[in-house]
């Protein structure tokens, strides 16, 4: 059931997937909703996306982008399965473009993804703009009033932070990273900030954050809301969410899929 927290504004976020690669029944693997007038901005689409869009009554018929993080499953596992429903799913057939934003690669990403899966991957039967953002590339979407920045993480070679802007507020995502002082610069002064949490203290893994270098990002970034997501056992989402409170003085939720936010 979606859990809502009160507050203003017309942009909403909905987590439809706050796990990580292990299987979980209440958790499914990365996706975000961002949802404002008739824009419908997807983060990443891990497994279970689909299931999520239905389970929490998202207008998924009407998605207008889609911005993947990198390409490891748990972020991307139900892209196919997406694209797939949007060309056989909806009566009569979709008619309007979808952009799809991801680092650098995605274009050959999605060509291997279409021999393995099926021609509906770079065919969808509507149109589909490809858009590969470097480091600090901006895209700009006048007419749903978008922006989206980028910049890497350490985690792999092309994985990506955005930063989104509608709505009149702005909402961070980590993707998946490590502890990294110029990711946190870029995510100052979110109103949203959805990061990951995956290792427990003390953690020497450099490619994934632990509730201590969370709580340091958070230091530096300052949201208005952290919610904590990508939390893998022994902790859940709970604990990791206490251990970074004890670490940051601000608003800190643990991520459920479900979960409805307000941006604004």
């Amino acid at each position: 059931m979606a859990r809502a927290v009160s507050g203003d504004g017309d942009a909403t976020l909905t987590i439809l997937g706050s796990g990580t690669l292990l299987p979980d029944a209440s958790r499914h693997g990365a996706a975000h909703l961002v949802e404002t007038g008739p824009l419908r901005l997807l983060l990443d689409c891990g497994w279970g996306t689909l299931d999520g869009l239905a389970r929490h009554g998202a207008a998924w018929a009407d998605l207008t982008h889609l911005a993947v993080t990198h390409f490891h499953a748990d972020h991307v596992g139900d892209l196919s399965a997406l694209l797939l429903a949007l060309r056989h799913g909806i009566t009569p057939p979709r008619e309007d473009p979808l952009t799809l934003l991801g680092p650098v690669g995605l274009g050959a990403f999605l060509e291997r993804l279409a021999e393995a899966t099926g021609t509906h991957v770079t065919d969808p039967g509507f149109p589909v703009r490809v858009v590969e953002l470097g480091a600090e590339n901006v895209f700009e979407d006048p007419a749903r009033a978008l922006r989206v920045t980028c910049h890497p993480t350490p985690h792999t070679a092309e994985s990506v932070a955005y930063r989104v802007e509608v709505g009149g507020a702005t909402l961070g995502y980590t993707g998946d990273t490590g502890p990294s002082e110029d990711v946190a610069a870029f995510l100052t002064g979110c109103d949203v900030l959805i990061a990951e949490c995956t290792q427990v203290d003390p953690s020497a893994l450099p490619s994934h954050l632990s509730p201590a270098t969370l709580g340091a990002l958070a230091r530096t970034a300052r949201p208005r809301i952290l919610v904590v997501t990508h939390v893998a056992p022994p902790m859940t989402p709970a604990s990791a969410a206490a251990a970074v409170a004890r670490q940051w003085d601000g608003t800190v939720l643990p991520g459920a899929d479900g979960l409805a936010i307000p941006l604004r």
